[in-house]
Order: C-alpha cells, then structure tokens, then sequence
C-alpha cells in the first residue's frame, strides 16, 4: 500500500471539512455534498473504512469480507439502521460517527448502488 503524498493528504482533509461545513448548515446542504462527504467516509472516514469489507463499484471497493453493495442494492434507510446499529460482524458507528455523517453515508451507498433513497 503506497502512502499519500502531503499535499494530497491535506486536499482530502480539506474537501472532508468543506463537506462537513456543508452538512452543518442542515437542509441547506446539497445533495452533492452530501454524496461527496458519504463516498469519503466509506473510503477512509469510518474506521474501519466500510471499503475494506464490502464491494463497491462506484467507489472501487472490492471488499469481500460483507456483502456486496451491488448486489445487495440496501436503501439509505437500510443502510442507516446497519451503520448506526452494526449487524452481524459489522460493527456500530453510532459512537463514532454523526447523525449527519450516517446520513450522508447512507444516502451515497443507495445512490452508488441505484437503490430507493
């Protein structure tokens, strides 16, 4: 696994807090927004990044330790209720992440995926 470059570390820390400023604003937020700050988060922003277990395509995960999001195609709602609550072996993110981060997650996964939002 290479590491980052500086500079890229800090335009993605830059681009996570111009998402999360976005998102504090409320009902304001885009929509587009919230799909850029959902993508980030399940890349690298959860810990541990839901990329390391599950497949998806639209964000070049190929995770094969949960299901694949592509074939699942869960909605957002769906989603919601597995990141703040955990399932199976996934863990919670209730703890760790905000009501406005699990939102924005799961609305990115149900968009990546085509599902209902």
């Amino acid at each position: 696994m290479s590491r980052r470059s500086f500079p890229t570390t800090l335009r993605l820390r830059a681009a996570v807090a111009a998402a999360l400023a976005g998102l504090a604003l409320g009902a304001q937020a885009s929509e587009a927004d919230k799909l850029a700050l959902g993508k980030q988060l399940f890349l690298r922003g959860a810990t541990p990044a839901c990329a390391v277990c599950h497949a998806l395509a639209d964000a070049g995960a190929q995770g094969a330790v949960g299901p694949s999001l592509d074939e699942l195609r869960p909605d957002a709602e769906r989603v919601a209720k597995a990141v703040r609550n955990g399932f199976g072996i996934m863990p919670a993110y209730e703890q760790t992440l905000s009501a406005a981060q699990i939102e924005a997650l799961a609305l990115y996964v149900a968009h990546a995926t085509g599902a209902k939002r």
